[in-house]
């Protein structure tokens, strides 16, 4: 064999070897989850029986390895572009899942136009998330503060990058959702163990579940405070009109109110538009969903826009009329309140405080 051909012949036996061992690894690559174990264990949440039914998705079942992935992401800097800031950062456990401020500022300093919600019993919701009701539901409502700008501010590229090439995440994926590679990893399944977590965030160990359960009682004041938020039938105080958009048991109507706090001359006017503003409804401009009132006391400042300081704050507010605009709710009216009933309403309040969710383990910060 002359030389050239025998080098020749050598190469291609080493291409050869070379491609076979290449397309061994690109098999391995592609299942190398395959051996970690994938036995998800259903979660079956603690829930009153006279609470409605957990909205939560067919294809996605709450799993204890779903959950404690959602937990783990959800405390996580690795969502937002700077890895300075995670979902925690503006939904405290401490703080009623909400964060204490007037509105939130995101990871470039930028304040946000609207104040974050609390996330206790948010699994109940049926009419959309947010302020303004734009996500359908929950494995929608996770994809969007990682990308919003003056947020998390990120891109879910980026995220998905980080997410395949992390020492432990690999892992909890395959242990939640069966993922046989890391290339598996994916927004969609992050917003799903997202959603798992937030499922799970309940609230329903107050007094006032005691009471309804038989198990404690009213003291007078919190009484009095009941029966002027529900309008109590034969009583002969005043209506604060609470209960129309604050429903028992949850403490919402699961609804969207003009509730006077913005001043408009024209349906055109609102500086907020809210739900109109996803809608594109000229009579939803201004309205905003009403928020459970459960842990209330936790969360202030209060209303979308963090505007009223204190729960005093918004008492006066809904006692003095609003403000003025076309689509202002009827009952937001002079209700006649005195300092008295005030003092009542707040005790009733305070037997809506619930913070017992902070014992589960699934809950808390890894």
């Amino acid at each position: 064999m002359k030389p050239f051909s025998f080098f020749a012949f050598i190469l291609a036996v080493a291409c050869t070897i070379l491609a076979t061992s290449c397309g061994d690894d690109d098999v391995t690559a592609g299942n190398e989850l395959e051996t970690i174990p994938y036995n998800p264990k259903p979660y079956l949440p603690e829930i009153p029986a006279y609470f409605p039914k957990l909205t939560t998705p067919d294809d996605n079942p709450l799993t204890e390895e779903g959950i404690n992935l959602g937990r783990h992401l959800f405390f996580d800097n690795i969502l937002s572009g700077d890895n300075t800031m995670s979902c925690s950062s503006c939904h405290d456990p401490q703080k009623g899942f909400a964060d204490g401020k007037a509105v939130s500022t995101g990871i470039d300093g930028i304040a946000g136009r609207r104040s974050s919600m609390s996330l206790v019993n948010v699994g109940f919701t049926k009419n959309g998330m947010f302020w303004d009701g734009r996500a359908a539901q929950l494995e929608d409502q996770a994809l969007l503060p990682v990308t919003d700008p003056i947020e998390l501010h990120t891109t879910w590229t980026d995220v998905e990058a980080r997410l395949r090439s992390h020492t432990d995440y690999p892992t909890r994926f395959r242990k939640a959702f069966g993922i046989k590679s890391k290339s598996e990893i994916s927004k969609e399944l992050a917003a799903k163990a997202l959603s798992q977590y937030q499922r799970i965030i309940l609230s329903g160990n107050s007094k006032y579940d005691r009471i309804k359960q038989g198990l404690d009682k009213y003291d007078d004041l919190e009484l009095i405070g009941f029966s002027l938020y529900t309008d109590l039938e034969g009583s002969d105080l005043p209506d604060a009109e609470c209960h129309h958009c604050h429903q028992l048991d949850l403490a919402t109507a699961d609804d969207y109110f003009n509730n006077g706090l913005q001043e408009a001359a024209s349906l055109n006017d609102f500086k907020d538009l809210g739900r109109g503003g996803f809608t594109k409804q000229l009579a939803d401009n201004g309205k905003m969903r009403a928020p459970t009132l459960r842990n209330v006391m936790l969360t202030a400042p209060y209303m979308h826009d963090g505007s009223l300081k204190t729960i005093d704050d918004v008492l006066n507010h809904y006692n003095s009329k609003g403000k003025t605009s076309p689509n202002k709710d009827p009952l937001i009216r002079d209700l006649g309140l005195t300092p008295f009933h005030k003092k009542a309403l707040i005790a009733f309040l305070h037997t809506l405080t619930d913070t017992s969710y902070l014992t589960n383990p699934l809950l808390k910060k890894p």
